[in-house]
């Protein structure tokens, strides 16, 4: 069945964990470009006047204190959405939560809470979409990540939780047009991304958190998931440096358990001492911040945009796999662990990822700042 989508102006948009982050830089450019906005998070407070900020500044949107572990609260959600718009166009479960700590560290509670909110959250969120869309039609959009298809260490329950989510997703898109109900079905898979999510994890190590290179800026996950709203697609990998990643898995797997090995680790620690520990797995955390603290960032992906433009796709995705191989034939000269913030160059990851995203291509048109 052919899935029409409708424009971000006539659409009403449902987000989750949109009070920081990807999710509230994701709901300030949709309500730029016309979209009316149902926003939940459990920061209470920091939602509400950002719904007011959007509704101040000519746009609509109304605030729902909820956590998506609970089930009940993601009713509320759909209650509140129908009540006040009559319905929604598009479910975007963003809401999510890490710990970093080794995995014979990490306590029960703590796993299952990350499993409740990152899992059973975009389940139930899902669920509750696919219901009231099936017969109207509309988007789901889940919010993966790169580690939807690879593990790494510190944030390995983070990465089984992510795993379970496009498992989950593949299977209801699969089962949605068996039944050729007219809903889109996508996951979105971003790599590093700089917002709060660090200083939002719980931490079980002694040092401040941080996360891997390269890392990119939110509004390339909110150009993803508008994207998405509009236009019928499966998945999308945010950055080049997560397809780099991926693929590199996908092929040569020992090749990246070893550089995750002798890698991973260090690039997620900084040599601050850790703060506030308990992050906010367990109580909304701060609210109302886009941004991160990492300042050498990549701005923009080449290769994402490309994926939204189907004349550079072919290009950005052979450059990909050119530098994957590049990367598998580099042989590395030393065997011990590198700590990667305590040296002057960057890892052989980095330096691929960089070509990827400078390969020469026809430029795509300017995007209107979020």
């Amino acid at each position: 069945m052919k899935i029409k989508l409708k424009p971000l102006k006539d659409q009403v948009i449902v987000i989750t964990g949109a009070s920081s982050g990807i999710g509230l830089c994701t709901a300030f450019a949709a309500a730029e470009k016309g979209a009316r906005l149902v926003l939940a998070a459990r920061n209470e407070q920091a939602l509400y006047d950002i719904a007011q900020e959007i509704n101040d500044k000519g746009g609509e949107a109304i605030a729902i204190g909820a956590d998506v572990a609970r089930q009940q609260d993601v009713q509320r959600i759909a209650d509140m959405a129908m009540s006040h718009f009559g319905g929604f166009d598009t479910w975007v479960n963003n809401a999510g939560v890490s710990v970093y700590g080794r995995l014979l560290e990490v306590s029960d509670e703590d796993n299952r809470r990350l499993f409740d909110t990152n899992f059973w959250g975009v389940v139930y969120g899902s669920q509750m979409a696919a219901m009231h869309l099936r017969n109207r039609g509309g988007a789901i959009i889940n919010i993966g990540s790169v580690l939807s298809d690879m593990g790494i260490p510190m944030q390995g329950m983070y990465s089984a939780t992510k795993h379970a989510v496009k498992g989950f997703t593949d299977s209801l898109r699969i089962e949605l047009e068996e039944d050729e109900a007219p809903v889109s079905v996508t996951l979105i898979k971003p790599s590093g991304i700089n917002t709060p999510y660090p200083d939002h994890a719980k931490n079980y190590t002694d040092h401040k958190l941080t996360l891997p290179p390269p890392v990119y800026e939110p509004e390339e996950v909110a150009n993803a998931i508008l994207y998405a709203a509009t236009h019928q697609k499966r998945d999308l990998m945010v950055g080049g440096g997560g397809k780099l990643m991926s693929l590199t898995n996908k092929i040569a797997p020992g090749l990246m358990d070893t550089s995750s090995e002798l890698l991973m680790t260090d690039m997620q620690l900084l040599d601050e001492p850790a703060q506030h520990r308990e992050g906010a797995l367990h109580r909304p955390g701060e609210g109302g911040r886009i941004h991160g603290r990492i300042k050498d960032t990549m701005p923009t992906s080449l290769y994402t945009r490309a994926l939204t433009n189907p004349v550079v796709a072919g290009a950005v995705v052979a450059a990909a796999g050119a530098a994957a191989l590049a990367l598998m034939g580099k042989k590395r000269t030393d065997n011990g662990k590198r700590n990667y913030k305590q040296e002057n160059t960057k890892p052989e990851m980095v330096e691929v990822v960089e070509i990827v995203e400078e390969v020469n291509v026809n430029p795509l048109p300017p995007q209107r700042p979020l």
